[in-house]
């Protein structure tokens, strides 16, 4: 027996909301409408990119431009090497000039400078054509996600800034239940812990707990669980924020010995049952009942696990009296009586 209490969850998806875009420009089509399935990377709009694809080649043309000038550079960097050579080897002879020789070493480490200063420039520039292409590519707003448009913000001719919504899309193939639980209700929910919830049209399924959120909210006294459900066949298609209803655990489950509510006899303030022996005769014995369980009660005292009781026709029965019932399988509570004429 595991006790439960009725708490309203709903259905939300993992992943959902405003698709936006990463470059600003002009909206040149919208390829999706409200309702429409989209795969993950599927082209959901494009923008106007003649302006990008013109600074794109502009950086292009910077770049270029910068390593022809780092390779200037280099190469007169490689002049004055060999001079400095020539010069090195006038030391014996009376041309040579100290002068000469330490004015070329300095020429040198000014190139050397300017080749530091070229290759720069060229990595800047690089990256603003690496820039441009990343903001070409971009122009074409794909999804992220698989799933389903909600809602369009945008029609071709608009203006869009960098973070300005396209399309709001949700994906209703990764649900989840969130529920808000009562803090005292929360203590049995751990991770893996399994329960029952039941969809308005009247099936039931199992969920998993996933997620205790460790955060209380301070006016109703509850805190947010996530659970990730197995649903099986249903009468209608989920929908995003559909109301459930979890029966969550009151207690831990325990093992129990039940009866059904018609084979009780109330008489006296006793609680009596007749239950059939091997003899087939219906024998009464008093039960003490604990909780009600549904259509049946929990015996703490009287029963126990296969006895046959009688639940139609038992405020007629006599102590003693023979009975037929249907089948002899342990734990069956159908019994009938036999007229003894």
């Amino acid at each position: 027996m595991a006790q439960t209490v009725p708490v309203l969850g709903r259905v939300v998806a993992r992943q959902g909301g405003a698709v936006a875009a990463r470059v600003a420009g002009a909206v040149a089509e919208v390829l999706v409408e409200v309702g429409d399935r989209v795969e993950a990377g599927a082209v959901l709009a494009r923008l106007v990119a003649d302006r990008i694809r013109f600074e794109r080649d502009l950086a292009a043309a910077d770049a270029a431009v910068a390593a022809a000038e780092q390779e200037s550079v280099e190469a007169e960097l490689v002049l004055r090497e060999q001079e400095r050579a020539r010069l090195a080897k006038l030391r014996s002879s009376a041309a040579f000039s100290p002068a000469r020789l330490a004015d070329k070493l300095q020429e040198i480490v000014v190139a050397k400078s300017r080749i530091a200063a070229a290759a720069a420039r060229l990595q800047m520039a690089r990256a603003r054509q690496s820039l441009r292409e990343w903001d070409l590519v971009h122009t074409e707003i794909k999804a992220p996600y698989p799933g389903v448009v909600s809602r369009r913000h945008i029609s071709p001719g608009a203006y869009l800034g960098v973070g300005d919504p396209i399309i709001d899309l949700i994906d209703d193939t990764n649900l989840e239940i969130e529920a808000d639980v009562p803090t005292d209700r929360v203590v049995g929910l751990t991770s893996g812990r399994r329960v029952t919830l039941r969809l308005d049209d009247g099936s039931q399924h199992l969920a998993e707990v996933r997620a205790v959120v460790p955060q209380e909210n301070p006016l109703t006294r509850t805190r947010t669980v996530r659970f990730v459900p197995s649903f099986g066949p249903m009468a209608k298609p989920l929908a995003i924020e559909q109301s459930v209803t979890l029966a969550l655990p009151i207690a831990a489950p325990r093992q129990v010995v039940t009866v059904h509510k018609d084979a009780i006899i109330a008489r006296q303030g006793n609680n009596l049952v007749y239950v059939v022996d091997d003899a087939q005769t219906a024998q009464i014995r008093p039960v003490r009942l604990g909780e009600a369980v549904g259509g049946r009660f929990e015996v703490e005292d009287g029963l126990k696990p296969g006895d046959v009781v009688v639940i139609r026709g038992n405020e007629r029965l006599r102590p003693g009296q023979k009975v037929i019932h249907d089948g002899q399988k342990p734990g069956r509570a159908d019994a009938r009586t036999k007229d003894r004429s």
